[in-house]
């Protein structure tokens, strides 16, 4: 069930409806995530700043879509992990790599050990420290790509947590849920 309504620039105020307005006129529409998150000009533009900042990472693109399905699988928001999946196979990822990622794992050791470093960053990040570098560094990842590992878990929380928090999910997820709430008396 949708929480937060997804705005039109007119509806937007201050810096959000700048924002809102110059992505409509440049792509033709905003999305329904961009849209909604017009309500907080702040949150707006934190948002697309992160995110085009994260598209220069070092990270390959595969394996960064790996990271991504393996948060969203653990933070639990569809409308992320659909997004993630459909990137993942335009980057060449089979549906097998695609469901390793999702368990938050790889047929690459390598790879592997970033995943899961990302998934601490996620869950418990007080609890990494000098082992876990090292062990990314003994796997050959370079100081940047351990720090960008930061910036794609961040984005992903940020995204998957405000789609939940807003009600935005797929069609399918929303129906499983209402078959699944308790009947009222």
């Amino acid at each position: 069930m949708r929480r937060l309504t997804a705005l039109e620039p007119e509806q937007a105020g201050g810096r959000a409806r700048e924002l809102l307005a110059d992505i409509v006129e440049r792509h033709g529409s905003a999305g329904e995530m961009v849209s909604t998150m017009a309500h907080s000009g702040a949150l707006l533009e934190g948002y697309l700043g992160l995110s085009r900042a994260m598209k220069r990472v070092r990270i390959p693109r595969a394996l960064s879509e790996k990271i991504s399905l393996a948060v969203q699988e653990w933070i639990g928001c569809g409308t992320c992990r659909e997004a993630h999946v459909a990137a993942a196979r335009a980057a060449g990822l089979s549906a097998y790599d695609i469901e390793l990622a999702r368990q938050g794992t790889s047929t690459d050791a390598r790879e592997a050990a970033l995943i899961t470093v990302a998934l601490r960053v996620l869950a418990e990040p007080s609890a990494l420290g000098d082992q876990d570098v090292a062990e990314l560094r003994a796997h050959g990842w370079s100081d940047r790509i351990i720090a960008e590992v930061v910036g794609v878990v961040t984005l992903n929380l940020l995204t998957g947590a405000f789609n939940l928090l807003a009600g935005i999910q797929p069609e399918e997820e929303k129906e499983e849920k209402k078959q699944e709430a308790p009947a009222e008396a």
